[in-house]
């Protein structure tokens, strides 16, 4: 079993190997070029894979399609059989989650503990939805006249699924996970940032023998090929999580094609609010910074905008300061005691930077960070320092775009409503949290924010029981808990007459 160990001698070895896609139950040559990944802690090339064309898009649909219409995975294998199977993929996890982990923190630069913690998640992903392959019930309609009208769940078919860059292990189990267990049968496509992690789990599945061929094809390439799955005429529904910008891209081509299903986990900018009668003010601000710089702000859902009543305005800025300056570390991911690895790529990087200069510009004042840490080793990779920029007001760009990096805003308020107002001023509402001690207000508050997610005194508390999706231009759909069942099945209403 795995003891939480980086195995990077082991991973140099497995990278020697240029990795290929997997099309109906093999690995096969790509036509498209072969890429490189490049460690971002370190800048340089770990690895290299052959990527797709939209002709191996059509070859890895034509299986995926063929398993599902032919194949025993939707046809015979039994709700008990397939549970059994859900809950060997996920030991397989569990024993490999040391060489998974390690993957997946040389490709994308988080720190190796959350690389361990995202590859535990996928395999309670599969123990849970293992428990939901006997227990999509329909319904008896209650119609009038001599009928007997029920509905019933089926599988929704060939699901494509388009995968980020920022948690490739994660994401991929809250879409994999239910779509097996509702007999789909599943396209996936992974970053091409972060491609070797589920490669590397795609080859443990596939010398386990334990799904049949075409149930799970893996494409690799640029974001673009993406488009070649969600526009593909024979694929019933297509699962993403990334921009807003490519969400909007790939609505178009689902209407330009088949109108396919689409659930789509988007952008976001959300708000933290600490009022000045938080129950521990110093609780709030550790879990303000840790929620917000944890996984190197590279998360949809992190507290961004930080929100705080002037009447505890300076001692959270304090606070915060001095928990950036000595309990927090920006270094080597695989060190024990960083917790803040590199930023995922060059480019990401630089579109950081720039808009940690946008706030410069528009008087945002910084009290901690603001430029790359180059420290001793760091100097190689992609590093930059947990920034806070204070004083600021709602209106200011790092206030209302999306960075997707190390990069805190904060705003003071005064009112209750005028937060809230503030809050709810975003084009996005994938999350929200607040601290207080009202109970009253924990009501008031929680009902008026437009956000998907409400964290009440902890902001950031995820499960694979509990919905996570957006309100507004934050996506389309929720993921996790039953609402993942609704995804990956489609109604039929039958009637009877007798």
């Amino acid at each position: 079993m795995a003891n939480n160990t980086p195995r990077i001698d082991w991973a140099k070895e497995w990278l020697k190997e240029t990795k290929k896609p997997y099309i109906n139950g093999e690995f096969v040559s790509g036509h498209g070029p072969v890429m490189e990944s490049v460690n971002p802690a370190t800048n340089e090339v770990i690895g290299h894979f052959e990527t797709c064309t939209e002709e191996d898009v059509n070859a890895a649909v034509a299986a995926a399609r063929k398993a599902f219409d032919e194949g025993p995975w939707s046809k015979t294998i039994t709700h008990k059989e397939r549970a059994v199977i859900m809950h060997k993929i996920s030991a397989i996890l569990r024993e490999h989650t040391d060489e998974i982990a390690t993957l997946e923190t040389m490709d994308n630069g988080k720190t190796f503990p959350e690389s361990c913690e995202d590859t535990v998640n996928v395999a309670d992903f599969f123990d849970y939805y293992a428990g939901w392959t006997d227990k999509f019930y329909g319904d008896v309609n209650p119609v009038m006249g001599d009928f007997f009208s029920y509905t019933v769940r089926e599988p929704m078919g060939v699901c494509g699924q388009i995968i980020p860059w920022n948690y490739p292990m994660d994401m991929a189990g809250y879409k994999l996970a239910p779509a097996l267990a509702m007999r789909n049968t599943i396209v996936f496509k992974s970053s091409s940032f972060t491609p070797f992690s589920m490669l590397y789990v795609c080859e443990l599945i596939d010398k386990s023998g334990l799904l049949p061929e075409g149930v799970f094809n893996i494409i690799t390439g640029r974001g673009s090929i993406g488009s070649y799955i969600t526009r593909h005429p024979d694929v019933d529904k297509a699962a993403f999580t990334g921009s807003t910008s490519v969400g909007r891209k790939l609505v178009h081509d689902s209407a330009d094609s088949n109108l396919k299903r689409l659930s789509l986990e988007l952008g976001g900018k959300s708000a933290n609010i600490i009022f000045d009668d938080a129950p521990d003010m110093d609780w709030a601000i550790e879990r303000s910074f840790v929620a917000m710089f944890y996984g190197k702000g590279e998360k949809c859902s992190e507290p961004t905008r930080l929100f705080v009543q002037r009447g505890c305005y300076d001692r959270v800025i304090e606070g915060l300061v001095d928990y950036s300056k000595n309990h927090w570390k920006v270094g080597d991911p695989f060190d024990p005691a960083t917790t803040q690895g590199a930023q995922v790529s060059e480019d990401h990087f630089n579109s950081i930077m720039k808009y940690i200069e946008i706030g410069k510009q528009e008087g945002g004042k910084i009290v901690c960070g603001g430029g790359r840490n180059v420290e001793g080793s760091n100097a190689k990779g992609f590093f930059i320092d947990p920034t806070i920029f204070v004083d600021c007001n709602n209106d200011m760009r790092i206030a209302r775009e999306e960075i997707f990096g190390p990069v805190l805003t904060v705003i003071p308020f005064d009112t209750e409503e005028e937060v809230v107002a503030m809050a709810n001023d975003s084009t996005y509402g994938l999350a929200a949290g607040f601290w207080t001690n009202d109970v009253a207000r924990t009501q008031r508050v929680a009902n008026a924010l437009q956000a998907g997610q409400i964290f009440i005194n902890k902001y950031g508390c995820y499960e694979h029981t509990s919905p996570f999706g957006g309100y507004k231009q934050s996506g389309w759909g929720m993921e996790c808990g039953k609402l993942s069942i609704d995804l990956y099945t489609k109604r039929k209403s039958i009637w009877y007459a007798y």
